[in-house]
C-alpha cells in the first residue's frame, strides 16, 4: 500500500474515512458489501500513477467510517449526501466516478440526483435497475428468489448479526469474496455457517494478508452498518418516487464477470445486452464481460479493470 494516505474528513455529520493517492482530476471509488476502501487498493495505484487523484472512501458503517445506529440513517439519500459532502470536501465541482456492487447502486442514484457532479461514471457488477412503480423491491426479490435469498435473510434486524456473531470473521470474508456459485446467492436457514465451497486455498488474486485486514476492521465495526443498506430497500423505494422513468444521462462504460451472481441471476443478462439497458442508460458506450470472472472483478481481475477505467476516463 505504498505511498497511499489517510484521513478522516467531516462529511454530512458523520466522520469519514478516506484513502487517496496522487494528484490530478479526481476518480472517486464506492466499494461494496462486505468490503471497505481496501478493495480499490490495486485501482488507487495505478490510476494514481496515471496523473490522477484516487480517492476510496469507506462508506457510512463500514471501515473507520462512522455507523449510526438507526437503521433509517441509511437511506439513499443519506448516503449520497455522504459522498456529494466528501466531493465537496476535496475541493472540486465534478468527478470520475467508479463503483461496485453496493457502491455501484449508490454511482446511480448519484447519477440520477447530482448528475452535475460527476464527468463519467465506471459501473462495476449491478447495471442500473429502473424503479418499478408497481411493485417494492423486496416483494419482487421474494417473489423471484424465495425468503432464502440472501437480502431477504438480511431484513431482520439483529437475526444475520448473531449468526455471523458465532461464525469466524475471515471465512465469512473469504465465503463472500471467492464465491463463484453463478445465480442469486442463497442463504439457508441454518445460517452463515452452513454455506459451503469456503476454499482451502485462497485464490492468487487474494492473500490471507488482505483477509485479515478486512475481518480486523470487521469486527471491529460489526455487520450491522453495512447490513442496513439492505433494509432501507423498500424505504429508498418509497423515498425515489419522483425518479419513477428517470434515464441515467452520462458516459458509462459497464464491467462485470461472466460467473458474477448479479449477471447470472435473473433476467439480468438479457437485460444488460437485450437493449433495455441502453434504452435506461443511452450515453452506455460500452459493456465489458470478462470471462472466468466472478463478483469481486476489481479485486479478481485488477489490471484488466484498471486498463478499462483509464482508458474511458482519459476520453473525457
Amino acid at each position: 500500500m505504498e505511498g497511499i494516505e489517510h484521513r478522516t474528513l467531516e462529511v454530512n455529520g458523520i466522520k469519514m474515512h478516506i484513502a487517496e493517492k496522487g494528484e490530478g482530476p479526481l476518480v472517486l471509488f464506492l466499494h461494496g458489501f462486505p468490503e471497505l476502501w481496501y478493495s480499490w487498493r490495486h485501482q488507487i495505484q495505478y490510476i494514481s500513477s496515471q496523473g490522477y487523484h484516487a480517492v476510496a472512501p469507506d462508506l457510512r458503517g463500514y471501515g473507520d467510517t462512522d455507523a449510526p445506529i438507526s437503521i433509517t440513517c441509511y437511506t439513499i439519500f443519506h448516503i449520497v449526501g455522504d459522498i456529494i459532502a466528501l466531493i465537496d470536501s476535496l475541493g472540486v465541482e465534478k468527478v470520475y466516478l467508479v463503483a461496485h456492487d453496493w457502491g455501484a447502486i449508490i454511482g446511480w442514484y448519484l447519477c440520477l440526483f447530482r448528475p452535475d457532479r460527476i464527468k463519467a461514471y465506471v459501473c462495476l457488477s449491478v447495471p442500473f435497475m429502473p424503479r418499478n412503480p408497481k411493485v417494492k423491491p423486496l416483494d419482487g426479490m421474494r417473489a423471484l428468489y424465495g425468503d432464502d435469498y440472501y437480502i431477504c435473510r438480511f431484513q431482520e434486524p439483529g437475526k444475520i448479526e448473531a449468526q455471523l456473531a458465532k461464525a469466524d470473521t475471515e471465512q465469512i470474508i473469504t465465503t463472500f469474496l471467492t464465491g463463484r456459485k453463478p445465480g442469486p446467492p442463497i442463504l439457508p436457514k441454518e445460517g452463515v455457517k452452513s454455506i459451503p465451497n469456503v476454499p482451502n486455498n485462497l485464490p492468487n488474486w487474494l492473500t490471507k494478508e488482505d483477509v485479515t485486514y478486512y475481518a480486523s476492521k470487521f469486527n471491529k465495526s460489526g455487520f450491522t452498518g453495512a447490513l442496513n443498506y439492505y433494509r432501507n430497500l423498500n424505504l429508498n423505494w418509497e423515498l425515489t418516487s419522483a425518479w419513477s422513468g428517470a434515464q441515467i444521462k452520462m458516459p458509462v462504460k459497464f464491467i462485470t464477470g461472466d460467473l458474477d451472481v448479479v449477471y447470472t441471476s435473473l433476467g439480468m443478462k438479457e437485460y444488460i445486452e437485450g437493449g433495455a439497458f441502453k434504452k435506461d442508460v443511452p450515453f452506455l458506450e460500452e459493456v465489458i464481460i470478462q470471462q472466468g470472472v466472478a463478483h469481486f472483478n476489481n479485486e479478481e481481475a485488477a489490471d484488466e479493470v484498471n486498463n478499462h477505467i483509464y482508458e474511458f476516463i482519459k476520453k473525457f
